[in-house]
C-alpha cells in the first residue's frame, strides 16, 4: 500500500526574454496526493509532459521530492520507515530500463536472486514461475542484447518479479509492444493483483487502463484534474468509454485555465 501527501517536485528552466534567457523555477508535480490499496490497479493518466513519470519516479524512491510524504506500507499494513526497506518493496520498470546485454534472461535472474540471498533451489523455483506468468521459456536462455522490443519489456518486468515486490510502479509497460507481448503483461498485472499487490502504472492506452484499473488518476501541469473508478469518470462526463471521457476533462481544464487566465470565472 503507498499513502502520498502533498508531493511537489520543483525543477528550473530556462526561458527566452527577448534577447536574454533567464531562469525560472517551475512545479513539475503540484501538491499531489494520492493511495494506492493493496490488490488495486492504479491508473496514472496524462498526455506528454504532464507530470507522469517524474511523479513515478518519486513513488519509486528514485527522486526526492522538493515537498510532501510518500508512506509505503507492507500487506500487513506496517509502514516501512527506512529507505532501503522501501526500495526492496517497490518493483520500479521504466522506458530507461537497463539489463546486462550479455547475461542471458535464465543467467541475469539467477544472478539477481544470488544478490538477494535466495538459495539455489528457491532460485530456480522462482525463475520457473516467472517464465510461466510471462510466458518466457521460448527466449529465456537467449542473450539480452538479442531480444525484441517486446522480449525486452517483459525480461525487465522478469527483473521486478524477482524480487517479490510488495508494490510494482509501471511506466508504460505496454508502449510499442505487439498484441502478444502487451497480453502478456496485462495479464502479469491482473496476476499480481490478485496476489495482492499493489499496481501503479501509466499509459496512453485507455483501452487498457479502462479495462485494468480500480481507480484512475488523471494529471495535467502536475496536478490530479481527475480521479475515480474509470466507471464513475465515464458518469460524471456522461461518455461511454474513458477516451471520450479523457477527452472531455482536459477540455474542460484548458477551458478553466484560459478563463483564469484572462481573470475571469469560469460558470
Amino acid at each position: 500500500m503507498i499513502e502520498v501527501t502533498g508531493l511537489c517536485k520543483k525543477f528550473e528552466r530556462s526561458v527566452k526574454q527577448g534577447r536574454k534567457t533567464k531562469k525560472e523555477e517551475f512545479l513539475a508535480v503540484d501538491r499531489v496526493s494520492l493511495h494506492a490499496d493493496a490488490g488495486e490497479i492504479i491508473g496514472i493518466l496524462g498526455p506528454n509532459g504532464a507530470g507522469k513519470t517524474t511523479l513515478l519516479r518519486m513513488l519509486g524512491m528514485l527522486m526526492t521530492p522538493t515537498e510532501g510524504n510518500v508512506r509505503i506500507f507492507n500487506q500487513s499494513e506496517k509502514e516501512l520507515l527506512e529507505l532501503t526497506e522501501k526500495k526492496a518493496a517497490i518493483g520500479y520498470l521504466s522506458g530507461n530500463t537497463k539489463l546486462y546485454p550479455r547475461f542471458s534472461i535464465r543467467e541475469y535472474l539467477g544472478f539477481l536472486g544470488e544478490l538477494y540471498g535466495f538459495t539455489k533451489a528457491e532460485i530456480e523455483g522462482r525463475i520457473a514461475e516467472i517464465f510461466q506468468v510471462l510466458d518466457m521459456q521460448g527466449f529465456a536462455d537467449n542473450r539480452i542484447e538479442k531480444l525484441s522490443t517486446g522480449q525486452m519489456q517483459r525480461a525487465s518486468i522478469a527483473r521486478c518479479l524477482m524480487a517479490d515486490p510488495e508494490i510494482y510502479i509501471l511506466d508504460e509497460p505496454t508502449l510499442g509492444l505487439d498484441i502478444l507481448s502487451a497480453d502478456a503483461i496485462i495479464h502479469f498485472m491482473k496476476k499480481q493483483k490478485e496476489n495482492g499487490k499493489t499496481v501503479l502504472y501509466s499509459t496512453h492506452y485507455l483501452e487498457e487502463a479502462q479495462f485494468l484499473c480500480d481507480r484512475i488518476y488523471m494529471i495535467q501541469n502536475g496536478r490530479i484534474v481527475a480521479k475515480g473508478t474509470p466507471q464513475a469518470l465515464m458518469e460524471q462526463t456522461g461518455c461511454s468509454s474513458l477516451r471520450d471521457a479523457f477527452h472531455a476533462i482536459y477540455e474542460n481544464y484548458a477551458d478553466n485555465v484560459r478563463v483564469q487566465e484572462k481573470g475571469g470565472n469560469r460558470i
